[in-house]
């Protein structure tokens, strides 16, 4: 096997796996954004109704 096809085999198998680390990466960026925005809207619903629940009894 000739030097030149070594090395575009190494550079293929490079950008083989930064191509695989960018979509991995892509998906755990939106599934942050997803959990932060559910994270807090859970803690706001939480904060409205642990309000109402302290209330003194008349």
């Amino acid at each position: 096997m000739s030097t030149i096809w070594k090395v575009v085999g190494v550079l293929l198998v490079i950008w083989l796996g930064l191509a695989v680390l960018g979509a991995v990466f892509k998906a755990l960026w939106w599934l942050l954004i997803v959990g932060a925005v559910l994270f807090v809207g859970t803690a706001a619903y939480g904060a409205i109704k642990g309000r109402n629940q302290k209330q003194l009894p008349r």
